[in-house]
């Protein structure tokens, strides 16, 4: 297995810590307000690769945290009139709600900032320490950016280019411009916890380093998150850990790639910002799924009407090789045999070369086509590779349903015409049809099928699946 390392900007052999086990950690969410696409992006893309380091047999013990206390937290509840904890106990009960909804597993643990502060503090006392922070007479405490000789290692930046290039904030406090804040002195009225330099709480980059290494050890195989995370978040993230304890703090480090509404970048000011939430409302949550795998994780993303229908559409081709198979216990579980087995080997092979889920899924779709074929030839071969194409799906969190039930486009809204409707449609078209009236059962057909209602006849009967026109 190889996974492109962020920090070599290189593919690398994957070879954990511990033979057998992977130790992982990925920057949860600030909840101060709903999810995004960019949160699904990140949700999906390590639950995908979750899935996968299981599959291979590794026992993957996956830590990502949450902000529970920050300056957006502060400022949102006191917009709304409401405690800090009423309000993040209400994001976080949304982020699970829609994590569930995207098939996303949850991680192992699930750490929030406010309970780890005497670990934040003793970090933050131990820089001090070895001279790596300093506590202001405000009641800030910094961190010395120079005294970290590997500083902008991870982004390739040189601490001079950053001082000439960046723009940052005067603070008469700071003895360099490019030092952080690692504890914040708390202002009348804000949420603080005690500490040796005063009442206050710690500053963002602090409380990964603290979670982290209290969930995973000094070192642990893997660190991921977003693509707008590198710095100066996860190049703080070192430079704390490293300092406190001496030692490598990361192995890997992964990054998602970014997500785009229509081209361009999604942000608030643009009009073009999503939650999850939005999402999921107008779509059904596997196609939305399935976009965010259909990309590579490192690869950005395009979110558009189109894209959503061209998922939709790839997505059914499964569903529709799936489509009148029953499935034995053997066939479910991916127990498959002959080519079914070629499949899984081939779709290892990508997988293991840096989770290329495109290429994952082009495999899947040549199986596909196979199970289509064996419907009519071998039928009890068909089963075989249909339960092995049912198991690769579950890799990637794809396929979970009851094929039937995601063609009919049940959990999709916006069908022009409720299963009642189609149904009668169906009634008429074959009472048409006994009455030799070919002509009357051909235009009901072709008035379904301008509304992307897809009639399939067979021994059994008349089926139906629903494709956006």
């Amino acid at each position: 297995m190889h996974i492109y390392n962020t920090l070599t900007r290189r593919k690398e052999p994957f070879t954990p810590l511990e033979a057998g086990k992977v130790s992982m950690y990925v920057c949860g969410m600030t909840v101060y307000d709903y999810c995004h696409l960019g949160h699904a992006r990140v949700m999906v893309a390590f639950d995908v690769i979750t899935r996968y380091l299981r599959e291979r047999g590794y026992d993957v013990n996956y830590v990502r945290n949450i902000t529970d206390i920050d300056d957006k937290i502060l400022k949102r509840a006191d917009e709304n009139g409401e405690s800090i904890t009423a309000l993040t106990e209400r994001m976080i009960d949304a982020m699970h709600e829609d994590e569930a909804r995207l098939f996303v597993l949850p991680p192992s643990h699930e750490p929030r900032a406010t309970g780890h502060i005497d670990d934040i503090v003793a970090m933050i006392e131990t820089l001090i320490e070895k001279g790596f922070a300093y506590a202001a007479d405000n009641g800030d405490v910094y961190y010395r950016v120079r005294k970290f000789a590997d500083y902008g290692k991870l982004n390739n930046r040189q601490l001079d280019d950053m001082r000439a290039g960046s723009r940052v904030d005067v603070d008469v406090h700071k003895e360099d411009p490019l030092d952080f804040v690692l504890w914040k002195a708390a202002k009348p009225g804000e949420a603080h916890w005690a500490s040796p330099w005063g009442n206050g709480r710690p500053g963002w980059h602090i409380e990964c380093s603290a979670m982290s290494t209290c969930c995973l050890g000094d070192t642990f195989d893997i660190h991921g998150g977003g693509p707008d995370l590198t710095f100066p978040h996860h190049e703080n993230e070192i430079a704390q850990s490293e300092a406190a304890t001496g030692k490598t703090y990361v192995n890997t480090w992964m990054h998602a790639g970014a997500v785009r509404v229509n081209q361009e970048k999604m942000s608030k000011s643009l009009g073009n910002f999503f939650t999850i939430r939005d999402v999921l409302a107008e779509h059904d949550p596997e196609v939305v799924r399935f976009l965010l795998v259909a990309s590579h994780y490192r690869s950005p993303i395009n979110y558009s009407v189109d894209s959503l229908t061209e998922a939709r559409k790839s997505l059914t081709r499964l569903y529709t090789a799936l489509e009148g198979i029953e499935l034995g216990d053997a066939d479910a579980n991916g127990d498959a045999s002959g080519d079914a087995s070629a499949y899984r080997e081939r779709f290892t092979q990508v997988m293991d070369d840096d989770f290329n889920t495109p290429e994952a899924l082009a495999v899947m779709f040549e199986l596909a086509r196979e199970v289509n074929r064996a419907k009519q030839e071998q039928p009890n071969e068909a089963a075989r590779l249909a339960g092995g194409l049912k198991q690769l799906g579950s890799v990637l969190g794809l396929l979970q349903q009851v094929p039937q039930t995601f063609l009919k486009g049940t959990q999709q809204q916006g069908m022009p015409l409720s299963e009642s409707e189609i149904e009668a449609k169906i009634a008429q078209r074959i009472e048409a049809k006994t009455n030799k009236n070919f002509a009357q059962a051909d235009a009901i057909r072709d008035e379904l099928a301008a509304l992307g209602i897809i009639l399939k006849d067979s021994r059994e009967g008349t089926s139906w699946v629903f494709e956006a026109p």
